[in-house]
């Protein structure tokens, strides 16, 4: 047995060798493909490479760089609504400074800030793309960009504002190009001399001066760091307008060209402790840009909706295409330019102003003025910028449109009386009371008790709910009676309430207020473009009938009437807010806001520091004054038109949800503050007032957070 086995082991042991042999051979023809697929690769890889950077070394020596030799801003055209030029952004008075004049601790600075490889890298800082890369991914937001300062500097040169890829690669093959003929000096002296710094100063000169009254070469570290870093938002990091964002922004500098090993820490401690010294009397001439406030606006609007930068605007070549009506914008600064068409000033401070004027149907901003008197570019704009009470302007939107849209009429009775609510006691204007009033003489006569009764009864909601329809920013705090009188945490610009207001005139639809209708890079390409389709549905239209034939009684036979275009119709309200400390006797806001069917028009008049020496006088109606020749001047060449008729709602039919109307015409009980009444039994208008009354509740300052129950 064990002889016939033998053999077969044997053969076992051979059969088994010959395999590995076999495994051996067909791993080795395995290997070899992917040995040779390898090598393959690593060869296509380097020809392609090769040829890529051959192709990206032509596109490089195609590009013309030779504008740089001649380094003032593109400029940027802006149309009127007809699609004429109506100014253009061209600040051509660039002064360069030498490169000797330029402060080491001025040009550390700035590549601290900006670009803290731009001595190292070739005009694109691959590590420096990556980093920003890596942060941009963990935030989940673009907090950090790449650019380097010749890339920068290409873009503010050559290139229009579109945010492509397209436009990205132009930026690198010209900057690499300008690397290639310029060295690092030179391209930091171009890019110094053509940025903007804020405050209408273009290149380091101009800043050096504007802010600080002295040469370049005299700049300290802690002017220098200011400088640098005020580059990447110069308007919101303006030490002007914003000097704590600034200071904050200047400590950054500093913190980083230590960390570089750009200063001592000694050097460090003495600049950042140095208090910041601007100069006080000297701004950049803007006589030769027309039409500055309207301007600003537009640059405002495209960073806001659009996300375009200051520079984009001003320094971008851009095309810009506007709702502005020139004649109606030179007729508006005509009258802000006539001293005597407002209230006599204090010595030291002037009483200011701001106005828009917006077509209602299209929500186009025609013209827009910001402040009185001489004041730089980009200055503060208060016909966007303001936050301050409405006062009674409030109550149309925040009471009585709530009210008609529950079936109220304007013939409905209110009781004008004492009232306590939890504390709070809403006085009219002159602390007199009317008894029993419709509301039409309520609005009319601008009664206070009447309007915070009627919004009690309603719910402060429904006020709160009709404010946010018509465009009106709240907050939590705003959810009180208060908000009846205009009594506002935040406040609102003349430009918001014309919004508002223009909600009116269009029959209740609200078109959202805008100067930009598109922008075009210079080249023609679309950068932005007004949404087709924002109307917004606030109300009925017969209840904006409604409200319009009434606040034309405000301006026929109420505290408007200094407001009244002749013939013309128009309709609107005023609006004023009490003095702290004046006794009821002194006036910190005055407005009106008013429409007729083409144009709406809001103005604010006060100061800008109201104090005890420093408020507007009770008798003040100035704003109606200011409204008047503002639309006389904008509305000369136009015919006038009527506004719709209302429709007769009948009185008392009233209900609680707006678009469900009770069938039941049954009188009020009593004791709820709202009759009924015809139109025989309707009171003659008591005297008129104008005045705020006397109570406040909460803060006050001159944003606008003030107290409750302020109001005309």
């Amino acid at each position: 047995m064990e002889s016939d086995h033998e053999p077969n082991a044997q053969g076992q042991a051979d059969q088994r060798r010959n395999m590995k042999k076999r495994s051996k051979k067909t791993r080795r023809k395995r290997k070899f493909p992917w040995r040779t697929a390898v090598i393959a690769l690593v060869g296509g890889g380097v020809l392609l490479a090769a040829g890529g950077w051959t192709a990206f070394r032509v596109l490089v020596a195609g590009q013309d760089i030779a504008l740089l030799e001649k380094p003032l801003p593109a400029p940027t055209i802006i149309y009127d609504d007809r699609g004429k030029e109506a100014t253009r952004i061209a600040l051509n008075t660039i002064e360069p400074v030498d490169d000797a004049d330029l402060p080491q601790h001025l040009i550390d600075a700035v590549v601290a800030v900006e670009d803290k490889r731009f001595f190292d890298h070739g005009g694109m800082d691959v590590w420096g793309v990556g980093r920003a890369l890596a942060v941009n991914l963990t935030s989940g937001k673009t907090v950090q960009g790449g650019s380097t300062i010749t890339q920068q500097l290409a873009k503010n040169v050559f290139l229009s504002q579109e945010r492509t890829w397209t436009r990205k690669w132009k930026e690198v093959l010209l900057a690499e190009k300008i690397e290639e003929h310029y060295d690092k000096r030179q391209i930091m002296d171009m890019y110094l001399n053509q940025i903007y710094f804020g405050e209408g100063a273009w290149g380091i000169k101009r800043a050096a001066d504007v802010y600080f009254g002295k040469p370049v070469r005299e700049l300290t570290l802690s002017e220098s760091a200011l400088l640098a870093g005020i580059i990447r938002a110069p308007s919101a990091l303006s030490p002007v307008k914003h000097p704590e964002a600034a200071k904050a922004r200047r400590d950054t500098a500093l913190q980083l060209m230590r960390d570089q090993g750009k200063i001592s820490a000694v050097e460090y401690t003495g600049a950042i402790q140095s208090p910041i010294k601007l100069r006080t009397s000297q701004s950049v001439d803007d006589d030769a840009m027309k039409y500055p406030y309207y301007v600003d606006a537009l640059i405002r609007e495209a960073s806001a909706q659009y996300g375009l930068s200051e520079n984009d605007v001003l320094h971008g070549g851009l095309r810009i295409y506007t709702t502005l009506d020139t004649k109606m914008q030179e007729a508006a600064e005509r009258v802000y330019a006539d001293d005597s068409a407002f209230p006599a000033s204090s010595a030291d401070q002037l009483i200011q102003s701001g106005a828009a004027l917006v077509d209602p149907r299209d929500g186009g901003i025609k013209a827009l003025v910001g402040g009185r008197g001489k004041q730089p570019f980009r200055g503060f704009n208060r016909a966007v910028q303001l936050k301050r009470q409405p006062g009674s302007a409030m109550k149309p939107i925040a009471v009585y449109t709530p009210a008609f849209e529950r079936g109220y009429t304007p013939e409905d009775r209110l009781m004008d009386e004492p009232v306590d609510f939890g504390g709070y006691r809403p006085k009219n204007a002159g602390g007199g009371y009317h008894g029993e009033v419709s509301i039409y003489d309520a609005i009319v006569n601008s009664y206070n008790i009447p309007a915070v009764e009627l919004l009690n009864e309603m719910g402060i909601d429904a006020g709160m709910d009709a404010a946010k329809r018509f465009g009106i920013p709240l907050t939590d705090a705003d959810r009180t009676l208060g908000l009846a009188l205009g009594g506002l945490q935040e406040g609102v610009s003349p430009l918001q309430m014309a919004e508002a207001f223009g909600v009116f005139a269009n029959d209740g639809t609200r078109m959202p207020a805008h100067a930009v209708a598109r922008i075009e890079s210079a080249d023609g390409a679309l950068v932005a473009e007004t949404p087709a389709n924002a109307a917004v549905r606030v109300t009925d239209p017969q209840v904006a009938r409604t409200m319009t034939a009434v606040l034309q009684g405000v301006v026929r036979e109420g505290t408007g009437e200094l407001a009244s275009l002749g013939d013309r119709p128009v309709a609107g309200k005023t609006g004023t807010t009490e003095m702290p400390g004046t006794g009821g006797h002194g006036i910190k806001d005055n407005w009106f806001v008013g429409y007729t069917p083409q144009l709406v028009g809001a103005v604010w008049l006060g100061y800008d520091h109201t104090d005890a020496s420093h408020y507007l006088t009770t008798t003040s109606k100035a704003a109606a004054a200011v409204f008047q020749q503002l639309m006389s001047a904008a509305l000369a060449d136009e015919p006038a038109a009527d506004f719709p008729a209302a429709a007769a709602l009948g009185p008392g039919k009233k209900h609680d949800e707006p678009g469900k109307r009770e069938d039941d015409d049954k009188p009020d009980k009593p004791g709820k503050g709202h009759g009924k009444g015809g139109k025989d039994d309707k009171p003659k208008p008591p005297k008129k007032d104008d005045k705020p009354d006397g109570p406040k509740h909460g803060k006050d300052h001159d944003k606008g957070k003030g107290h409750r129950g302020e109001d005309d």
